[in-house]
């Protein structure tokens, strides 16, 4: 027989371990998780749920699984803030799957995507009835996705405005975090040096200062400081 007054107290105990939990791993909406974090909330509410209904399990033992279990997200989670390498592996990395209007079909079978898929992400998440109104799109870690619309389907449309149509450049993050993306900085043509060069312009001596910085073709470098500025 079910004792009542033991699985009142243990799901009232599970709930705030739960809270607990939540606040200190600071997760986002379930929109915005990426795997890892969405299969790490799994085994969270898991570990209260199973052990609610067992008898043989104390709430001891439900502390003790909960706070490891705690202890080992939130060390993957500075882990991946520090080495970028590990965020990759933990994370995942953005696909370009549509690149200056066409589609990169071996992105999308590496995403495990068909044409169809792709259509109804279009549709669904971003109001997009056409792939040629699309000019970039990227498919986000968490699976959502990022879109750039040819400017001639821009809202105004130059075409409305009667203005020259200018190509679409998509943005390269050149540093994320205070580290340089060396990988990125090459594709912009650019090396370590320039990149120096760019932001003693604006007061920032080191890499270490740079929260952020990209490079657009047409409207050149942009960086932000550590403390925001």
């Amino acid at each position: 027989m079910v004792n009542l007054g033991q699985t009142t107290i243990e799901l009232i105990f599970g709930f705030i371990a739960l809270l607990i939990a939540a606040k200190i791993l600071g997760k986002t909406q379930i929109s915005q998780l990426t795997p890892f974090d969405f299969i790490s909330a799994m085994v969270l509410g898991e570990l209260v749920g199973n052990s609610v209904y067992d008898p043989e399990i104390k709430i001891w033992s439900i502390l003790y699984a909960l706070i490891l279990w705690t202890a080992l997200i939130f060390t993957v989670e500075k882990l991946t803030q520090k080495f970028r390498g590990l965020r990759r592996t933990f994370e995942g990395n953005p696909s370009i799957i549509i690149r200056q209007g066409k589609i990169d079909r071996d992105q999308l079978k590496q995403n495990h995507l068909d044409i169809d898929q792709l259509q109804q992400m279009l549709r669904q998440q971003k109001d997009i009835f056409s792939i040629r109104e699309v000019e970039y799109m990227i498919l986000e870690p968490n699976g959502q996705i990022s879109v750039m619309k040819k400017p001639k389907y821009e809202s105004p449309t130059l075409e409305d405005l009667s203005l020259k149509q200018k190509p679409a450049y998509l943005p390269i993050t050149l540093i994320s975090d205070g580290m340089v993306v060396k990988d990125n900085l090459r594709e912009s043509g650019h090396d370590e040096e320039w990149l120096l060069n760019q932001l003693k312009k604006r007061n920032v001596t080191k890499f270490e200062d740079a929260l952020y910085a990209e490079w657009v073709e047409d409207e050149g470098f942009f960086c932000l400081k550590m403390n925001g500025q």
